[in-house]
C-alpha cells in the first residue's frame, strides 16, 4: 500500500506520542482548545476527560491507514489533519476533508463502523487529545453525545461534498485559495507552514501547478510564499477568489455546532 509523500510513519508512532498540557474548555473560534469538545454536553465533560490522554501530533504521523482497525480518535487542538482519498495501490491521492480544532478524526466510529478506506495524516503539526474507541463507543450510549458527533459527521460530509464541488469548477489557483482559507479557519494563523511537495499532494496536481497557482496568488496581493511556509496577506481577497465554492460548510458547522 502506497503513503501519501509524508505518510511513511504507522501507528506505531501513537506509542511515541508525547504528552501537552490538556486545554479543551475554549469555545471561541480562535480558542486554543478543542471546539467539538467544548461543546459536548456538561453532564459528559468531567467523564470525557477522564479518558482523554493529551499528545503531541507531529507531522507526518498517520493515524488511521485504509481498511485498517481505527483504534484511536483524535481531537486536535492544535494543526491540521488530512483524510486522504486513495487508489488501493496508492499512486494516485487527494486530500478528500481537513481536520483541526473544530472537530475529531474516525467519524467512521460514530457513525458505527470500525474503519476506513482512506488515510487520515497530519499535514501541520500540532497537539490535541486521544480517546480509545472502546471507551468512546460506551459514551456513545448517551443520545445527547451521540446526537452531536452525528452533527459532525454531517458537517464533515457537507465539507468533502463541497471539496469535490471546488474540483470540478474551480481553477487550480482558487481551489489552493479556498484551501488555505480552511486551514486559516483552523490554524487561527496567517502562516500555514507547508511545503509545494504537499501542497500538491492535497490538490491532487504536479507541483509545478502548485507553483504557478501560488505566483497568481502573490501577483494579486493575497499571499506571501517562502520555503515551506505561506503567509496570508488578504484573506477578504482570497474570499473574493473562491466564491461561492468557501462559506458553505463553515455555516452548517456553526449551525449545528456553535453556542
Amino acid at each position: 500500500m502506497g503513503l501519501s509523500c509524508w505518510g511513511r510513519e504507522t501507528h506505531d508512532a501513537t506509542r511515541r506520542l508525547k504528552k501537552v498540557p490538556m486545554k479543551v474548555e475554549e469555545k471561541g473560534t480562535r480558542g486554543e482548545g478543542n471546539q467539538l469538545l467544548a461543546r459536548i454536553p456538561a453532564d459528559l465533560a468531567d467523564l470525557m476527560l477522564a479518558h482523554l490522554e493529551p499528545v503531541d501530533l507531529p507531522q507526518g504521523l498517520v493515524i488511521e491507514q485504509p481498511g485498517e482497525l481505527i483504534e484511536y480518535v483524535y481531537f486536535p487542538t492544535g494543526g491540521v489533519i488530512s483524510i486522504v482519498a486513495m487508489t488501493p495501490e496508492g499512486d494516485a491521492q487527494i486530500e478528500a476533508g481537513l481536520v483541526g480544532r473544530e472537530g475529531m478524526s474516525g467519524s467512521m466510529v460514530a457513525l458505527g463502523t470500525d474503519r476506513s478506506p482512506h488515510q487520515t495524516t497530519v499535514q501541520i503539526g500540532g497537539s490535541g487529545h486521544r480517546m480509545a474507541v472502546s471507551r468512546l463507543r460506551e459514551m456513545m450510549d448517551n443520545e445527547a453525545l451521540h446526537e452531536r458527533l452525528l452533527h459532525y459527521c454531517h458537517a464533515l460530509s457537507v465539507q468533502t461534498a463541497h471539496t469535490a464541488l471546488a474540483n470540478a469548477k474551480l481553477k487550480l489557483d482558487a481551489r489552493l485559495a479556498r484551501w488555505l482559507l480552511m486551514c486559516h479557519d483552523r490554524l487561527g494563523s496567517d502562516e500555514v507552514p507547508l511545503t509545494h511537495d504537499f501542497l500538491s499532494v492535497m490538490l491532487g496536481v504536479r507541483r509545478a501547478g502548485v507553483t504557478v497557482s501560488l505566483h497568481i496568488l502573490e501577483g494579486q496581493g493575497l499571499v506571501r510564499a517562502t520555503r515551506g511556509l505561506i503567509r496570508i496577506n488578504d484573506r477578504a481577497g482570497l474570499e473574493r477568489m473562491v466564491g461561492g465554492c468557501y462559506g458553505v460548510p463553515e455555516a452548517e458547522y456553526a449551525r449545528l455546532l456553535a453556542e
